[in-house]
């Protein structure tokens, strides 16, 4: 863990600002707003139709009814609660590391879950999902400790150099995964865990995502911890808090929310780059104020992908990763400039 003071000019602007007044709570509530509306409409599209006079009329229309209740409704949910958990997730990670570049995609998190996945399908296929996702976890966990630990020992001189380690990292991660995938003929099940894609969720095969929404329950119980923790180790010491602790439940939140996202639907990149800087913009760094609006929005750019995907060429679908991808890079890369003069 970095231990630079928190005017250290490595960072990309001042650290966390102390608790302040709340956040513009109109514009939450027509963010939230704006997700409904986006919610109801992922519940309408699709190749099966389903419109609200068939709903109105189930005994007309009985498939409808069931195309709702088994498929449309898990994957909004699953659409939703993943959006926001990988959020948050990238949240505590800014703040954990103290760069605004990084998130579980830019520090080898995600790359490190997948690795653990492979691991345990090849050591011992036939256990169930959950302990599967806990062995991920576990990598994903050691992943990111690696990472903060390699940013402790290296001199860095610009902020762009701390997401360039994670993506080394990550990289090195995933040619081992590649390379083992390949030999053991399991390239088809590293293409399920590396591309975001919600096309294959329905009942009974989401709910391991309430997990991940506990997990951000949790972060915001602890989001003071964080906001300390996000200025440095001596001012968290000095009001007597035990850094190594928080960073230590930091990274198990991370990691767990991680596995649990990439082992359910896939890797969904940006979300927890583009939606903690952009919610910066909006209602500044302290934990306890941004959390509700990552979440809220982090809901929202993951449901907002997922719509355009299903649209653009129907009847097929464009993974949600993929729009994420392109989506999420144009969006950082105006931040990005937008920012350029504090990032020297």
């Amino acid at each position: 863990m970095p231990t630079r003071s928190p005017d250290s000019p490595l960072l990309p602007e001042p650290a966390f600002a102390l608790p302040g007044p709340r956040g513009p709570l109109p514009l939450l509530a027509l963010a939230g707003l704006g997700v409904l509306v986006l919610a109801g409409t992922s519940l309408l599209i699709g190749v099966s139709r389903v419109s609200w006079d068939a709903l109105l009329a189930p005994a007309e229309h009985p498939r409808a009814l069931q195309v709702l209740v088994i498929s449309r409704v898990p994957r909004t949910l699953a659409l939703v609660l993943a959006g926001m958990s990988l959020g948050v997730a990238g949240l505590i990670m800014q703040m954990l590391a103290r760069n605004r570049f990084v998130e579980p995609f830019t520090a080898g998190t995600a790359e490190s879950a997948s690795l653990g996945l492979l691991v345990v399908t090849l050591l011992a296929p036939g256990i169930p999902i959950l302990a599967r996702t806990a062995v991920a976890a576990g990598f994903s966990m050691a992943g990111t400790a690696l990472f903060l630990l390699i940013l402790r020992r290296i001199p860095l001189r610009s902020a762009l150099v701390v997401p360039v380690v994670g993506l080394v990292l990550g990289a090195i991660f995933d040619a081992a995964t590649t390379f083992f995938a390949y030999r053991f003929s399991l390239l088809q099940s590293l293409m399920a865990w590396t591309t975001g894609d919600f096309s294959s969720v329905l009942r009974g095969r989401y709910e391991l995502l309430w997990g991940a929404f506990v997990l951000t329950v949790l972060a915001y119980v602890v989001a003071d911890r964080f906001t300390v923790a996000g200025m440095g180790e001596a001012f968290t010491t000095n009001l007597g808090l035990s850094h190594p602790r928080i960073v230590a439940l930091g990274l198990a939140i991370v990691a767990m929310v991680t596995a649990v996202v990439v082992a359910t639907v896939g890797m969904i990149p940006f979300i927890g780059l583009v939606v903690p800087n952009v919610v910066s913009l909006i209602v500044g760094d302290n934990a306890r104020r941004a959390i509700p609006w990552v979440a809220v929005l982090g809901a929202g750019f993951v449901l907002l992908c997922d719509v355009v995907g299903r649209v653009v060429r129907q009847p097929y679908e464009i993974p949600v990763g993929t729009v994420a991808g392109v989506v999420g890079s144009l969006v950082f890369l105006h931040l990005l400039f937008r920012r350029d003069s504090r990032v020297g």
